[in-house]
């Protein structure tokens, strides 16, 4: 756990009030206003193909750049398109353009709603005035078979579009990140293009060489007010910090406690502004001696101070991250070095191999040959070799820095449930499982306190739906096991809080699961204490290896409990939140609920998952779930 504080702003002087002189005006030209025809953009760049994107953590938006740049190899011509900086009313447009296509690469998230950035055209789409006629669409979906909406938002605009009018001149391909979401991709890609030089009757160019998307400058004398160490949109902004905080503009928080969860530890006295249920997104830092090793492996000066600028001049994405900054604040803030790398890095790369089986075996494996995909299983996912790895297991490989900086994706932010209420004064906990292996690291910050090192975290709120009932007389039953306790913590302290202030709260109660009691119980003191206090009407706790013969896991809890289960939920109208793991844990409890509605409701199996259904559609049934 990591408590973070926030910072009052500095009191501002007084100042006496001065007359203010009059000044002639300039005539100041207006500001270029940002193109929001994408139609324009692309006859004025004589691109025939356009890529959506609806991505969250950076796949959808890394696979629609790879799609754009595909097409050059097929004698056609694409363009990368974030749908919220775009009019995406001139789809019907597209017809003005001979040969041209969309593709949508569409990932789902939550419970199966769109990216943030593609709400507005889901909300475009489903106003359905559109005329779509004549337009050319495919899609390929990104989403993760553990969660109950796969795919919900590919599936969705590949059938509202066609319902529209468009023509699908493609299959919807769907990717699944619980299985090989970058094999999918590979290999409905493989297939998609053969198809597309066939409908539009053109043949591929045969140029299987690295097409270079930015082009470096080395900046020699520059100020170092103008480079980036780490920022993430404005320049300076960790310096002199300006709300709102967002993605682009987070707060650096100060950790001021940092402790584990199986013993008592001490608080802090101020919080940051979120509600209970909330997330933060924490950007991650990559540990130094993995960025100075690829310096010294690749032998250059990280101190360099460079940009890569985008060699389409009209495209809105000018650079691939904050640019001018340093290869080493690039690799340190900016990159992702500690994944496996995706076949599309390996293949741009494979040029720069001296070893002719180097070189070949990286091609291979960014092909959808069977012989290919079982390569790159083995030598990169199965052994979780990151870029360092790769390079230092292939000593005839030493690509450019700058090549490797472009082709690299963005090192994403992470996102933690608050372990806490904004209600209660304290500072807002976070709670994470720290694990590390030879190809990751974990945050930097998570050792902050333990070696004196006062440590700081770029970060946001990020809002969510799993909140508390607006009747706190409502009763609550939380499932939680492991990290999955998180937000509860701050939902238990909140109902204190609405006891503490005259409420009537209803029956508040929590079933936690973990594997030993003497090493896994987090937040076992204050969990014991809300009991005995009256804050927790009953803690339920399972221990799944402390006995002998019997596994025992949250979901045979609750139905040990099933007459008091049944009696909260269909008599007393009680609210159930699920957090944690979505892959077993969710589905195994959810399974739970149907069963003790069969058995007390006297239902079959399609009523009691109707039933559930319906508590999910009233609000009644939330989750907060993970794969």
């Amino acid at each position: 756990m990591a408590d973070i504080e926030s910072e009052a702003p500095p009191t501002q002087p007084v100042l006496k009030a001065e007359a203010i002189p009059e000044f002639k005006k300039l005539d100041a030209p207006p500001p270029a206003a940002r193109e929001t025809s994408f139609i324009e953009k692309m006859k004025k760049t004589g691109r025939n193909i356009v890529v959506f994107y609806g991505s969250q953590t950076g796949t959808a938006e890394e696979f629609a750049n790879r799609l754009a740049k595909d097409a050059q190899r097929y004698g056609m011509k694409g363009m990368a398109a974030d749908p919220e900086e775009y009019d995406m009313s001139e789809l019907s447009r597209l017809t003005e353009i001979d040969n041209s296509l969309a593709i949508f690469s569409m990932a789902t998230y939550g419970e199966g709603d769109p990216t943030d950035n593609a709400q507005d055209f889901y909300d475009w789409l489903q106003e359905g005035g559109a005329e779509l006629g004549g337009v050319n669409f495919t899609v390929f979906a990104l989403g993760n078979k553990t969660y109950e909406h796969y795919n919900a938002m590919g599936k969705y605009v590949d059938k509202r579009l066609e319902e529209l009018g468009a023509k699908r001149v493609f299959d919807l391909g769907m990717g699944d990140d619980d299985g090989n979401l970058e094999e999918d991709f590979v290999s409905w890609r493989e297939q998609f293009w053969p198809a597309m030089c066939e409908h539009f009757g053109v043949e591929a160019t045969g140029e299987e060489s690295s097409i270079r998307q930015y082009e470096l400058k080395v900046h020699v004398d520059i100020s170092p007010s103008k480079v980036y160490t780490g920022e993430l949109g404005r320049l300076k902004s960790f310096e002199q910090q300006k709300p709102p905080f967002d993605a682009k503009n987070p707060f650096l928080a100060p950790v001021t406690v940092n402790r584990k969860l199986n013993r008592a530890g001490t608080e802090g006295r101020r919080v940051f502004r979120y509600e209970s249920g909330d997330h933060v997104a924490v950007y991650p830092t990559n540990d130094s001696a993995l960025v100075n090793r690829l310096g010294e492996i690749l032998g250059v000066d990280l101190d360099t101070v460079i940009s890569l600028n985008n060699l389409d001049e009209e495209s809105n994405k000018k650079h691939p991250f904050p640019c001018p900054s340093t290869y080493r604040t690039a690799l340190t803030h900016y990159l992702d070095i500690t994944h496996p790398p995706r076949t599309n890095v390996l293949y741009e790369l494979a040029q720069y191999a001296t070893d002719g089986q180097d070189q070949e075996n990286m091609r291979k494996m960014a092909s959808s040959s069977a012989e290919g995909k079982a390569l790159y299983q083995s030598f990169v996912l199965d052994s979780c070799r990151n870029i360092l790895a790769v390079l230092e297991d292939l000593p005839s490989l030493r690509p450019p820095i700058d090549h490797l900086c472009e082709l690299l994706p963005r090192l994403q932010a992470r996102y933690y449930s608050i372990a806490s209420s904004s209600k209660v004064p304290r500072p807002a906990s976070l709670v994470a499982r720290c694990t590390q292996t030879a190809s990751t690291s974990a945050p930097s910050w998570w050792n902050a306190g333990n070696n004196g090192h006062k440590a700081t975290v770029p970060m946001y709120v990020r809002k969510s739906q799993f909140r508390l009932p607006f009747k706190a007389s409502s009763p609550v039953i939380m499932v939680g096991p492991g990290t999955g306790i998180a937000p509860f913590m701050g939902f238990i302290q909140e109902r204190g809080w609405l006891k503490e202030q005259g409420k009537d709260v209803g029956e508040t109660t929590m079933y936690f699961g973990c594997r030993h009691k003497a090493e896994d119980f987090l937040y076992q003191e204050e969990l014991e204490n809300f009991e005995k206090t009256g804050v927790l009407t009953k803690l339920n706790v399972a221990f799944s290896r402390d006995q002998a013969h019997k596994v025992i896991y949250v979901q045979h809890i609750l139905k040990k409990n099933k007459e008091e289960l049944w009696r909260q939920i269909h008599t007393d109208n009680a609210h159930i939140y699920i957090c944690g793991d979505a892959r077993n844990m969710a589905r195994d409890v959810q399974n739970a609920f149907y069963e003790i509605a069969e058995e007390l409701g006297g239902m079959t199996r399609t009523q009691a998952t109707d039933y559930i259904k319906k508590l999910m559609t009233k609000g009644r049934y939330s989750q907060d779930v993970w794969s």
